[in-house]
């Protein structure tokens, strides 16, 4: 450690010593320039080569370069007394190496694109130790932390926090086996005492919780349900012979939570004060056409580069895969094609992808004079009555009565109020909840607050209106703060959903992380007057609520028919849903994610195919980062104007970049992360080849890839395979290859869905 001090220092004098020659003599200047330029002229562009350099911030790196980056084997040394000794590939860290810290503090292992990830050992600054998996700085997988205190834990990890399976010793000898949740002991497990106790059953936030045995040394044993709430106690006690001659038939079985496992706590998750990724490359800058007014450019380790605020545009940027392929594609701009045109028997749809600072938001603001504003009105109306009506609280238990169609309720709404509804300034109506305890349940299963569900939906900011209906005809509205979607549903549809409801039910409460759309509420407004107008609609959640903005979107199934947008490339935004003849990427998801993804389609998609469900497709959002690079960096908080016409007085908030690799570098912003939910990721651009007079479905990857935050949900999961879908599939077979429709059976529908699906997500290797 002093040698490695004392080295930081003579770099730092060096490095004075070099400033000071800059303002010196001019003729040391001329020299040190014409030496510069004549190891510069030595190593032509693309030629790996060994150097010493002393960077200009006073940091010193020793190792090769390719061009101005470090690549290939090298060590970097920080002015804060940080180092790295490993791996680069054109300046970021990738590969094997070692990252330590002025406290002490180590990392040995593998790196990907900045980040801590692979296998690892990380060692603290008080000598506790963990080795195993990780994922982007975080302990995820399978790994064994050892504490400084003594204790240990051997067992699975989930975005630095223990989770799923497994084993934590204490140094006095006492050590639990089980489940874990989010850091603490949670689900089924044993803990076993040193004095030969043992308690088998359910925890919850590390306490016993539900039901459980608590078995002696002595061949006692408590069965019972196990609360710290005595009064939520309540169980059987069985003594043993011994303690039946003694005559001792009595324990407080709350002396568990009072005296067996006060010492039993588990150690905190450590804090690093600087992760790797977070540190700052000063980069070599040729002493060649030297322009003074450009500022020297910092790159981060995982490879973003400080950039001025302008759009960026994607084919200019140097990209490079995990291979160690590197390319440098420039595009113009003014080349841009219209639709899908072939050049060398490849099919590109315009080849820049050019993504703007700012996103248009969506929809039209429904206010007065709106043909649709009495509608909104009347729904926000009988919205605010169902979920504001007094009754039982929900619960997740519920009778077969409660899923059954004929559960629905009618309210009349006169303009002079009753004594249950308000009076209001619209038309008569009548109001009809469809099964509202089971909405009632889904909302508490979806953990959404009933206030806030009425303030998003009927407080006093007006829906949005999409521009354009879907394809099956139904309109589309937004509410303010894009949490929710509300769509106008037909008579075919809502007896599909009250069908399969009990089953929906199930499906959503066993896998948290499923990816069908998530229902809310279901609903039917009738208006007055001769034409006695039925206006059916489902509040559902909204796939792209989120800050980041949402630069590309895709609807994909998985067939070709008609499966491109109908839009010229000159109208295609960042608004427009393309369709898979449109989609131009290969989705790369990490490791666990991936196999998590697999499993939950598979899930998916065999309840859809059980409930004799089709045509649903996986809507995906595509938030690129490098967008954030080359905008400006706002605080925390601060709101972005939107490019919308003109109009300056709406907003959505914005993400700068700081924010967000805060979100995806500290522990409690991957709680926000989820399947389907602001997933860091890659893209890789493909390129669609003519064969034969055939498009390809999926086209050939380029090796050009894109650090990404991804959005997905399967959708449009109301369809069944009716008389109508079957004349459809008559009709469209005769026309084109059967294998190109997306009007097919369930059960054929999501083999050719998954196999799709399964194609263009692949894992990140």
């Amino acid at each position: 450690m002093k040698a490695w001090e004392a080295t930081i220092r003579i770099t730092q004098a060096a490095t004075r010593r070099r400033g000071n020659t800059i303002f010196g003599s001019s003729q040391v200047v001329e020299e040190e320039e014409n030496d510069e330029e004549e190891q510069e002229e030595e190593h032509a562009s693309g030629e790996i080569f060994r150097a010493e350099r002393f960077l200009p911030n006073g940091d010193y790196y020793s190792g090769y370069w390719l061009d101005n980056f470090p690549h290939g084997q090298g060590k970097y040394w920080w002015t804060d007394g940080c180092m790295y000794v490993g791996d680069w590939f054109r300046g970021k860290t990738m590969g094997k190496g070692t990252f330590s810290w002025p406290s002490g503090a180590m990392y040995q292992g593998n790196f990907k694109s900045g980040f801590m990830d692979g296998d690892g050992t990380y060692t603290g600054p008080t000598a506790d130790t963990y080795r195993g998996s990780w994922v982007m700085n975080l302990k995820h997988g399978h790994g064994v932390k050892e504490y400084t205190n003594g204790d240990s834990y051997d067992g699975e990890w989930c975005r630095g926090l223990q989770q799923g399976n497994g084993r934590y010793t204490w140094k006095n000898g006492n050590y639990y086996v089980g489940e874990w949740n989010n850091g603490t002991i949670s689900g089924k497990g044993k803990m076993y005492w040193t004095n030969g106790n043992l308690y088998e059953g359910n925890w919850e936030d590390g306490f016993p919780k539900g039901n459980g045995t608590f078995t002696w040394n002595d061949g006692s044993f408590y069965v019972g349900n196990w609360s710290k709430d005595p009064n939520e106690q309540n169980g059987t006690f069985y003594p043993s012979g011994s303690l039946l001659e003694g005559g001792n038939l009595e324990w407080d079985p709350q002396q568990v939570f009072n005296v067996d496992l006060t010492e039993c706590t588990i150690c905190p998750p450590e804090k690093v004060p600087i992760l790797p990724s977070q540190k700052k490359l000063a980069l070599w800058r040729s002493s060649k056409a030297v322009d003074n007014n450009v500022r020297p450019r910092r790159m981060s380790l995982d490879g973003r580069i400080d950039a001025p605020p302008v759009d960026r545009e994607f084919g200019r940027i140097r990209l490079s895969d995990a291979a160690g392929n590197s390319a440098t594609t420039s595009y113009n701009s003014d080349d841009s094609m219209v639709g899908l045109q072939e050049t060398d028997g490849y099919l590109l749809r315009g080849s820049p992808i050019r993504i703007p600072k700012v996103v248009k938001r969506q929809g039209q603001t429904i206010s007065r004079g709106h043909k649709n504003y009495e509608l909104m009105l009347n729904l926000q109306l009988g919205i605010r009555h169902s979920v504001g009506r007094p009754g039982p609280p929900p619960s997740l238990d519920l009778k077969p009565s409660a899923f059954d169609p004929r559960e629905k309720y009618w309210t009349r709404f006169p303009p002079e109020g009753s004594k249950i509804t308000p009076p209001h300034p619209s038309c008569e109506f009548r109001w009809k909840d469809y099964c509202p305890k089971v909405f009632r349940a889904l909302r508490m299963l979806f953990k959404v607050d009933a206030a806030d569900y009425m303030i998003s939906i009927c407080g006093n900011d007006a829906l949005r209106e999409l521009c354009s209906p879907g394809k099956s005809g139904s309109f589309f509205y937004l509410t303010n703060d894009d949490r929710y979607m509300i769509k106008t549903m037909k008579k075919a549809e809502t007896k599909v959903l009250l069908r399969m409801l009990s089953a929906y039910f199930n499906h959503v409460r066993a896998f948290e992380n499923t990816l069908v759309t998530k229902y809310y509420g279901l609903h039917c407004v009738k208006l007055s007057g001769p034409a006695q107008k039925k206006v059916r609609f489902v509040i559902m959640g909204n796939l792209f609520c989120t800050n980041y903005s949402i630069h590309r979107r895709f609807d994909l199934k998985g067939s070709t028919f008609g499966r491109m947008t109908d839009k010229p490339e000159s109208e295609i935004d960042a608004t427009t849903t393309l369709k898979d003849l449109d989609l131009n990427f290969i989705f790369r998801l990490q490791k666990t994610w991936f196999q998590e993804f697999r499993r939950q389609v598979d899930r998916d998609c065999e309840f859809l195919e059980q409930e004799g469900v089709m045509d649903y497709s996986l809507l995906v959002g595509i938030h690129f980062r490098e967008a954030d690079s080359g905008a400006d960096q706002t605080p925390s908080g601060c709101r972005t104007p939107i490019d919308n016409g003109g109009s300056e007085n709406e907003t959505v908030p914005r993400l700068s970049r700081a924010d967000m690799d805060q979100l995806l570098l500290d522990q409690a912003g991957w709680a926000s992360i989820k399947l389907g939910i602001n997933m860091p990721a890659r893209v890789e651009r493909t390129e669609r080849k003519m064969s034969e007079g055939e498009i390809q479905l999926i086209g050939e990857a380029t090796g050009e890839l894109y650090d990404v935050i991804l959005f997905f949900g399967i959708i449009d999961i109301l369809q069944d395979y009716d008389i109508t879908k079957k004349l459809e599939h008559a009709y469209k077979s005769m026309q084109c290859d059967p294998n190109s429709i997306s009007a097919v059976d369930p059960k054929a529908y999501s083999r050719s869905f998954r196999d799709y699906i399964f194609k263009v997500f692949i894992e990140d290797n």
